[in-house]
C-alpha cells in the first residue's frame, strides 16, 4: 500500500487501512522523498516553507509511521527499512535542506534500531543516483556516475528494491545505513 505523505490525511490512515485489509504488518519501507535541484551554494535558494516541506516529507512523516506501525511490527518482530540517500551520508545531494533531511533519517534509524531491538529490526539504504522519469534529465549527475563511479552507471529501481527485500527478511542486520552508490563514495 502507498500513500501521499504530504498530504496529512492520507499519513495518519496508511498504517490502519493496511491493518484493515492485511491483519498484520511485517515490513514498513519509509521511501518517502521529495527533492528539487538548489546549488549548496546558492543559501537563499531555500525559504523557510521550503525547508519545512523536505522535512515533512523527508523526516517527520517516516517518524509518524514508524510509530504508528510499532505495536504491529511488534508482534510480527518485524523490520523497518528507510530509505534516505548518499546525500545523507556525504555532503551532496540536490540541495542542502535535502541532503540534512536524509541525514537526519540515517541518525533515525540507528536510534530507532538501538532503541527497538531484538524485536524490531531498523535499517536503511542509502542510493545514489537512481534511474527513474525524476532523474532522467539530471544530466550531470548522470554523466557523474558514468564517468566517476566505479560501476560506470546510476542504480536501477530494482537493484534498490532487491537490497530493500533482503533488509526487510534478514533476522539479524540492524542500524545499519547500507551506502548504494555504486562505489562513487570511493573517489
Amino acid at each position: 500500500m502507498q500513500a501521499d505523505l504530504s498530504q496529512e490525511d492520507q499519513a495518519a490512515t496508511l498504517v490502519p487501512a493496511v491493518l484493515a485489509a492485511h491483519g498484520r504488518l511485517d515490513v514498513l519501507v519509509n521511501n518517502a522523498g521529495i527533492s528539487w535541484p538548489v546549488p549548496h551554494a546558492e543559501l537563499d535558494g531555500l525559504s523557510a516553507p521550503d525547508w519545512r516541506r523536505l522535512l515533512e516529507v523527508n523526516l517527520i512523516a517516516p517518524w509518524l509511521l514508524c510509530t504508528a506501525a510499532l505495536p504491529a511490527l511488534r508482534e510480527s518482530r518485524g523490520a523497518i527499512v528507510n530509505v534516505t540517500s548518499h546525500a545523507g551520508v556525504r555532503p551532496k545531494g540536490s540541495s542542502i535542506a535535502y541532503a540534512a533531511s536524509k541525514a537526519a533519517l540515517n541518525h533515525v534509524t540507528k536510534l530507532l534500531a538501538a532503541a527497538l531491538g531484538p524485536g524490531v529490526r531498523v535499517n536503511a539504504v542509502a542510493p545514489g543516483l537512481v534511474d527513474t522519469p525524476l532523474t532522467a534529465d539530471w544530466t550531470e549527475a548522470q554523466e557523474l556516475w558514468k564517468t566517476i563511479s566505479p560501476m560506470g552507471r546510476a542504480a536501477r529501481p530494482s537493484e534498490v528494491a532487491d537490497l530493500i527485500a533482503t533488509l526487510a527478511v534478514h533476522e539479524y542486520l540492524t542500524g545499519e545505513v547500507i551506502l548504494l552508490d555504486g562505489g562513487l563514495n570511493l573517489r
